[in-house]
């Protein structure tokens, strides 16, 4: 991955079920519109997994047409080597693709570390967070990350309205 020191960068992260209305959408451009106006955001952080990540993703493909120079970059907690064929496909909805060091050896917490990675590399945080989701047999990789977030210092925006 290209060093991001000199572009402001923004990580999406979210609950896996999400609810997709039309006041989130407007909420989220609002807020995407505003990290890249008036913040200098132009590197946008996805994982994967998540309803939120699917939303936030169509909505930065919409704004590079308005912005063209805002790339979307798809952080991935496996494979630290991929295949040609693969990269290909990512690269068919995203910019960029890297996996950060040492989550490959992270095992069933790998999309934490991925997480925790995406945020400490991050100036902006973007979360559909919803303080009293609570998943089954698990705990919220949201909520961790979220509770990281906040330790961390980051500028959160939370599109999440209960």
């Amino acid at each position: 991955m290209k060093n991001l020191s000199k572009n402001k960068t923004c990580s999406f992260i979210g609950h896996r079920k999400t609810v997709s209305t039309p006041q989130l959408e407007a909420r989220l451009e609002t807020v995407i519109k505003e990290l890249i106006e008036k913040n200098g955001v132009t590197v946008f952080l996805f994982g994967s997994k998540s309803r939120f990540d699917d939303l936030c993703l169509a909505m930065i493909t919409k704004l590079k047409e308005r912005y063209p120079f805002i790339k979307r970059v798809y952080v991935r907690s496996m494979y630290p080597e991929i295949e040609k064929f693969y990269e290909k496909y990512i690269l068919e909805s995203y910019d960029e693709t890297y996996m950060p060091k040492g989550v490959e050896k992270a095992g069933r917490a790998a999309y934490v570390e991925r997480n925790q990675a995406m945020i400490d590399g991050s100036d902006f945080c973007v979360f559909y967070y919803d303080e009293n989701y609570r998943p089954e047999k698990r705990k919220s990789g949201t909520r961790i990350a979220y509770e990281y977030a906040k330790k961390k210092g980051k500028k959160i925006y939370n599109v999440y309205e209960g």
